[in-house]
């Protein structure tokens, strides 16, 4: 067997992971054309195909899913034990990769690392904003942020917000051909502005509490969106009803841009928390990320 590249090892385990040259070759910061050529002499060397590839995308064989599954945490392992070496520097540094989702990000993680930041011109972040359940360990991602309930219990979660209340608002605009619904039971007859998650492409259900207990509704209505921003503008305009943190609605209802609805059945969800695996050795340049996050 001729003696195989490990940087052709390393771009394996990207294509193999993201199902598609096109990502791969983007994270990587190379040519399709390259990484297509880079695959090729790997799977030359080894004399057996790693990768099928259809107009649908790339999908490992069974020779390249046991490479994956084996070769993978080794390289992992590597890449700690190199981040740790690279700790004996006196100035912290490397990039760490954070998904969160959009409210989060710019109301938690934006503001904090726009403070740390300035002063570790060594360390990069990297946020990836993303609603579903993301494989922080296969997608290589440090950490994630995510409301406190979701968490996966074989995670360290350090909280960074503190518990957040959920409201529905309308423009006046919307009520002018809408009489204000006054139970959830009413939203049946109402546009409802629509959230997608990517996980299985469904629908998020409004959630709703009172008298300490809680249920969950699906509504329906003309639009869906997969990010937040997008529904507060559509109920902006008129659009229908939007459920979104309270806190991005407030002065736009003081305003008298939005009318709050269905306050009293408002509810309050864990706040939000970075959560990283327990199992990682991590850097210095980590540990000043999630000291800047922490909630005091």
């Amino acid at each position: 067997m001729a003696k195989i590249d490990l940087n052709h090892l390393s771009a394996f385990i990207v294509v193999a992971r993201e199902r598609s040259f096109t990502r791969a070759a983007a994270q990587l910061g190379v040519s399709q054309s390259a990484l297509s050529h880079t695959i090729r002499k790997l799977e030359e060397g080894l004399g057996v195909r790693l990768l099928m590839r259809s107009t649908r995308g790339v999908s490992p064989t069974d020779a390249g899913e046991r490479m994956l599954a084996n070769i993978a945490p080794l390289y992992q392992g590597i890449e700690a034990e190199l981040c740790a070496v690279s700790e004996l520097r006196d100035t912290p540094s490397g990039t760490i990769r954070i998904t969160a989702h959009d409210h989060a990000a710019s109301t938690v993680l934006w503001p904090r690392l726009a403070t740390l930041l300035p002063h570790y011109p060594d360390i990069k972040v990297e946020v990836s904003i993303d609603y579903g359940l993301a494989d922080i360990v296969g997608e290589r991602f440090d950490a994630g942020i995510r409301c406190g309930d979701i968490v996966a219990r074989d995670m360290i979660a350090v909280r960074i917000a503190p518990d957040m209340r959920m409201a529905v608002v309308g423009a006046p605009a919307y009520f002018a051909r809408r009489p204000p619904p006054q139970s959830p039971q009413d939203l049946a007859a109402h546009d409802c502005i629509n959230l997608r998650l990517p996980t299985h492409g469904g629908l998020s259900s409004w959630e709703f509490a009172q008298d300490g207990k809680t249920s969950q509704w699906q509504v329906e209505g003309q639009c869906v969106f997969n990010t937040t921003p997008q529904k507060l503008a559509a109920a902006l305009d008129g659009c229908g009803l939007a459920y979104v943190p309270e806190d991005m609605i407030q002065d736009h209802v003081a305003a008298g841009r939005l009318i709050a609805v269905l306050e009293p059945w408002w509810p309050t969800l864990p706040g939000y928390h970075l959560y990283y695996p327990s199992r990682r050795q991590h850097s210095a340049a980590f540990a000043l990320v999630v000291d800047a996050l922490r909630l005091a």
